[in-house]
């Protein structure tokens, strides 16, 4: 395996922008990571453990150039809600050993989940579940974090308790703590729309230090960080006696999903946008080193950042030598630069973790999904007011459930409509949408976009059942967009053609993919194939019906009637109607049907009969496909001349059976060029295309053949 794969072939040009990326990443993660880390429930040093080690680790094996490990908002504030759940003191040795507990089942469950290639758990958690989730959580922060601007400890819990705590801190306002923390949200918002590259998180940081240092504030009552002494984070190993592990595996879980999630989705759109590509499986690794690392320092567990990310995406950085960068940096801050935490207003440090958490609320999703699909909109709210009402857990297992239950209502209502023509255009048209499409005499043409299963088969039944009349002689299904078929929907679709049939309307069902016709079969439905109710276009379908342009339309006004254009015959004359059919097992079947009629010809007394009878009055199944198909047919039943009964194999006799093929042949020929001209010649190409295929897998009956003509014809 790899490391660093980021940093193979590496560009000198990518130095300076990579340096200056991952000074500014080391600037902002101060900050930002020491508030999440209060918000988890440790000691704001720990967010700058947790930006050393876990982000080289990461560094080390993640395939993404540009994406910025850390510590962030969604694990923090889950790890957080546990923590406040138990009981638990934030900023105590129980917590420390409890959160560090978490990080290590988080690293575990990432392992296995790599293990087990998991990548495509992240297909089933939809944008407006993650979008709502997100959401939620940056907004339990946010209200988590209020009474720390206006002078109080933070709150803890889901809405109800959140909203009693900051009721109360309304009672006991500290002045110049709102204002530092207004102040500070509010420069930070402005400059990040007029000078969104610039890091004025930092500039904002370092003014409230110098304000406390040069101003004075503890005097007027705004709270500090504690002091943090100088020096790099020690090994950290939880007590597990002390820690609830049952707690610590599952809200493990909960971290492992939301980091695996929020990670992949990320990175793969910042790829999408950069033109690169990520290696998801590897990157579920990357992340469970990472956490690894957070555990071992006692930090929370972290995840990918997006504000990072994008910041870092803004400054240009090209590798993950900004990481690197960022996480040198920040041991140099840790062995030197420690003396400011303890200068550091709270309400500062809240103002710049609100700032950010602003960006992670998805409110302009809720709003598009009001506009554009109002089931989406509902399931990201229920999301969204599951994790505030709720907490984490309920709101991820609401949304995912609302998600199953959104595909279950899609999938078993799917879009369907009835086809019809519109005067002077080729194809078919929703009915419905298309005031100028009428249906065909005697036809319902039924379009069915969704695939066929238990679930749906008895609306696709009742569609077509309500639609018949006394007057119905044909049903047509357009299957294009069916892609699957499951058991009990194959049985109900045999059930309805056969009763269809039995009451004299031929059952079609057309245009679908190939593989449908290979699942039929395997499904042990390959009799209606055999039976004709599969053809491969509607225009194909039509045809066999005796249906032919220009379609009878009596419902249409009179004059509109005269300018119907006749539609052109598809190309579904062709051998690629019997190959569509029946895929691999086409040349088989053909032969299978050759033997079928031999065995017909074997059970004649004599050649008159047959010479009365026609050879295409013993081709039942056959007239269902295509001419080209026919033709073939009938040159490879040529090829079995020497299978005829022993009545039938003196040379008189041989060439009256030859003369009756080829005389059928003809006929295809003759009609095509009356019906489809354009088809004849595809025939005569066809026919040339398929003497070398003959000779190639018949060789020897090919050349016994040839010579039988020969004979024939020279007699």
């Amino acid at each position: 395996m790899r490391l660093f794969t980021t940093l193979h072939n590496y560009k000198k040009n990518y130095l300076a922008k990579d340096l200056i990326a991952g000074v500014v990443m080391a600037a902002v993660s101060i900050p930002i990571a020491m508030g999440y880390a209060e918000v988890s429930g440790l000691p704001a040093v720990y967010g700058l453990y947790g930006s050393v080690l876990p982000i080289l680790l990461f560094a080390c094996f993640s395939t993404s150039p540009q994406f910025i490990f850390g510590v962030d908002a969604a694990p923090a504030a889950i790890v957080g809600a546990s923590v406040s759940s138990l009981g638990i003191a934030f900023g105590s040795a129980e917590a420390i050993d409890y959160i560090s507990m978490i990080a290590l089942c988080t690293g575990l469950w990432l392992l296995l989940f790599y293990v087990l290639k998991a990548g495509k758990m992240v297909d089933f958690i939809s944008t407006p579940v993650m979008g709502g989730f997100v959401s939620g959580i940056a907004v339990t922060i946010i209200l988590m974090q209020i009474p720390k601007v206006l002078g109080a400890s933070s709150g803890t819990g889901e809405l109800p308790e959140l909203l009693h705590h900051l009721w109360k801190t309304m009672h006991h306002v500290n002045g110049m703590s709102v204002v530092l923390g207004c102040a500070s949200l509010l420069i930070i918002v402005i400059s990040r729309k007029i000078a969104p590259k610039f890091p004025m998180v930092v500039v904002v940081m370092v003014a409230g230090v110098l304000l406390t240092k040069y101003a004075s504030l503890g005097q007027y009552g705004v709270r500090m960080l504690a002091d943090v002494k100088n020096g790099l984070p020690s090994f950290h190993l939880p007590d597990l006696g002390g820690v609830n592990m049952t707690q610590a595996v599952g809200r493990g879980l909960i971290v492992a999903v939301v980091v695996m999630a929020e990670t992949l989705l990320s990175e793969n759109n910042f790829a999408f946008q950069n033109g690169y590509k990520i290696k998801d499986n590897r990157e579920i690794l990357a992340c469970a080193v990472g956490n690894f690392g957070a555990a071992v320092v006692g930090c929370c567990p972290v995840n990918g950042s997006i504000s990072r990310t994008s910041m870092n995406d803004q400054y240009g950085g090209k590798t993950q030598l900004v990481s690197i960068t960022a996480s040198l940096t920040m041991v140099c801050v840790l062995l030197f630069g420690t003396g400011f935490i303890g200068y550091l207003p709270v309400p500062v440090l809240t103002a710049i973790v609100i700032s950010a958490l602003m960006k992670v609320v998805e409110f302009d999703l809720a709003v598009r999904l009001f506009r554009v699909s109002r089931i989406e909109f509902y399931i990201y709210m229920a999301a969204f007011f599951g994790v505030l009402m709720l907490g984490t857990i309920y709101g991820v297992i609401i949304g995912i459930i609302l998600s199953f239950v959104e595909v279950i209502l899609r999938e078993t209502d799917p879009p369907r409509c009835f086809l019809g023509i519109i005067p002077g255009r080729d194809g078919f048209y929703d009915r419905a949408k298309n005031r100028f499409a009428y249906p065909i005499d005697h036809v319902v043409m039924y379009q069915f976009s969704e695939s066929l299963f238990f679930a749906n088969v008895k609306i696709f039944v009742d569609d077509i059942e309500q639609s018949i009349t006394d007057d119905t002689k044909v049903v047509i299904v357009d299957a294009g967009a069916v892609t699957n078929i499951d058991i009990t929907a194959a049985d109900r679709l045999e059930q309805l053609a056969d009763s269809l049939q039995g009451r004299g309307i031929a059952f079609y069902m057309t245009e679908h993919h190939e593989g449908i016709n290979a699942k039929l079969r395997k499904l042990g439905k390959g009799q209606m194939i055999q039976k004709g109710y599969v053809r491969r276009t509607i225009t194909a379908a039509l045809h066999d019906a005796g249906i032919r342009e220009p379609y009878p339309v009596t419902s249409m006004p009179e004059q509109k009637r005269q300018f119907i254009m006749n539609i052109p015959a598809e190309a579904e004359n062709t051998l690629e109607e019997f190959a569509w059919a029946f895929g691999e097992d086409t040349v088989n079947e053909i032969e299978r049907r050759v033997h079928i009629v031999l065995e017909h010809i074997h059970q004649m007394p004599d050649l008159e009969q047959l010479a009365e009878q026609g050879i295409e009055e013993l081709m039942e199944t056959w007239h269902t496909l295509g001419a080209i198909d026919e033709d073939e047919f009938l040159r490879r039943m040529e090829l079995h001349m020497d299978e005829l009964p022993e009545h039938m194999t003196e040379e008189h006799n041989r060439r009256v059976v030859l003369e009756l093929i080829e005389k059928r042949r003809r006929h295809i020929a003759r009609q095509l060029q009356q019906d489809n001209p354009e088809i004849l010649e595809k025939l005569k190409a066809s026919r040339v295309k398929l003497e070398k295929r003959l000779e190639k897998q018949q060789p020897e009956a090919a050349k016994r053949l040839r010579r039988l003509e020969e004979k024939l014809h020279h007699k």
